[in-house]
């Protein structure tokens, strides 16, 4: 089959899925509600797609193509997988409703704008683990920073004295925050991983052409520990966590995909 039938197939899975969710979510506790399994498995059914597709795209004869859509489409990739594999016993499917139409948009754009970015055969395992968790971090921290925006509208409501519509249908307030300090803990590990194994095994850190990323990964890494340091000692919650989810996120996106891009698509290097 026709590699781009497949994209597109994958695509309209995705938003189908993540309508299902949406239409589910703010349709309250009412008993006509969308069941959540269905969408859950044409979710997976366009995970499947993606898959197939980033195989295509990833695999060359003399490595891995990570050009900046590539690694886009296999994060977002990432994103979904971990977001299914946590919904199997956690009630975070409402984060759908950002990532299956995030992920629909990646798997189109990386189609229409192919690149060439190549990670080596010759590339050792230490290469590979810090890639490796490094886009693993940022996925499940891209989860966390979608579900810190939930529980941000969630507070607003209960705040405001809201709590009607779509604000029925998430758990507990307790419930999301719990989650979403789950979320921060594991991301935060595989930074942590991603890091150390960057200044153990790569030759220079602070090279000119990664000195940017470096630094950025740093001070993200150092706001999800002041994050979770906080939670700790002082029990921060609310919308203190939500701004130093977001803070911590913003630097991570900026260090990895806002340097990818000013590198990739305007210097071209």
């Amino acid at each position: 089959m026709d590699t781009s039938l497949i994209v597109f197939a994958t695509a309209a899975l995705y938003l189908v899925a993540g309508l299902g969710i949406g239409l589910r979510l703010f349709s309250g506790r009412k008993p006509a509600r969308i069941p959540r399994g269905p969408m859950l498995g044409i979710g997976a059914l366009a995970a499947l797609g993606h898959a197939v597709t980033l195989y295509s795209e990833l695999h060359t004869g003399t490595g891995i193509n990570l050009d900046f859509f590539n690694a886009a489409s296999l994060t977002a990739w990432m994103i979904v997988v971990l977001l299914l594999i946590s919904a199997l016993s956690k009630p975070v499917e409402n984060l759908a409703i950002v990532v299956f139409p995030m992920a629909a948009i990646v798997v189109l754009l990386d189609l229409r704008y192919p690149g060439q970015r190549l990670l080596g055969d010759e590339a050792d395992w230490s290469l590979r683990l810090h890639v490796i968790t490094s886009m693993l971090a940022y996925a499940l921290l891209t989860l966390a920073t979608i579900q810190a925006l939930l529980l941000a509208v969630q507070d607003s409501h209960l705040r405001s004295h809201h709590p009607g519509g779509f604000v029925r249908a998430l758990p507990p307030l307790q419930t999301m925050e719990s989650l979403l300090f789950e979320m921060i803990g594991v991301g935060f590990l595989l930074l942590s991983v991603s890091l150390l194994s960057g200044f153990i095994y790569l030759d220079d850190m602070f090279a000119q052409n990664v000195a940017h990323k470096t630094i950025l990964s740093i001070l993200a890494w150092i706001a999800f520990a002041v994050l979770l340091w906080g939670r700790y000692r002082f029990g921060w919650r609310g919308r203190t966590a939500i701004r130093w989810t977001l803070i911590g996120f913003a630097a991570l996106m900026v260090a990895y995909f806002g340097s990818k891009a000013i590198l990739e698509l305007v210097l071209h290097r």
